[in-house]
């Protein structure tokens, strides 16, 4: 008897347990992946393709494309596992406005890079703040959390923040010059002008064909 509970001791620890994801500790989280269809979110170029695999998780692949989440958000935090493949690269994006095909460049980038040729890894605020060694391995899942609020953005990757960003003014995503870029805003305000404490989408990014993320337990907690 004794050899027979051993063994099924042994075997149900080769058996794969499937673990309900669970919401971060707090009042307030809210799940905004259904784990089954992409109901509230939306791509903004057919080029890449954004679907739900069979584990249940947003995966990509193809040319460029940006899946956003439709509600536009101020002040918040974000909780979401990502996982990179390697020689990948994709990002999560906040406070970015909508664009049709193009990139994001209204938003701000929190970069998903292990192993990619751009030296900017992951855990980076792309423009702004670039950390040249990933936190995370590729083809591994992480865990990133970024707290938006005020003028400020926190980015915090496996538990361990990495930095918080404080916007002392506004930035410009195209142009330093303040007069040109005020000529390019008038043209394209969606485009050229951010600063943290505008409103605008969290969007997941597939970057070209050879990369390949997955994204899952996503939670939103408004502040």
């Amino acid at each position: 008897m004794k050899k027979c509970v051993m063994l099924f001791a042994v075997l149900a620890l080769l058996v794969p347990v499937c673990v309900m994801a669970q919401a971060p500790a707090g009042d307030g989280w809210v799940k905004i992946f259904n784990g089954k269809d992409l109901e509230g979110w939306k791509a903004n170029s057919e080029v890449g393709q954004f679907y739900v695999n069979d584990a249940g998780e947003i995966a990509a692949k193809g040319g460029r494309s940006h899946l956003f989440y439709m509600e536009e958000l101020q002040e918040f935090e974000l909780m979401i596992d990502v996982y990179i493949n390697d020689k990948g690269n994709s990002g999560v994006y906040v406070l970015s406005p909508w664009v049709d095909e193009e990139w994001p460049t209204g938003g701000f980038e929190v970069q998903v890079n292990a192993t990619h040729t751009d030296p900017v890894k992951t855990g980076s605020l792309y423009d702004i703040i670039k950390i040249f060694e990933s936190p995370s391995p590729a083809d591994e899942w992480f865990t990133m959390h970024l707290t938006v609020k005020g003028n400020s953005l926190t980015v915090e990757i496996n538990g361990k923040i990495l930095y918080t960003y404080v916007d002392p003014t506004a930035r410009f995503a195209r142009n330093p010059n303040p007069q040109r870029n005020n000529q390019n805003q008038a043209q394209n305000p969606q485009r050229n002008f951010k600063y943290i404490g505008q409103k605008g989408h969290i969007a997941l990014q597939q970057h070209d064909p050879g990369t390949l993320p997955r994204f899952k337990n996503i939670y939103l907690k408004k502040l």
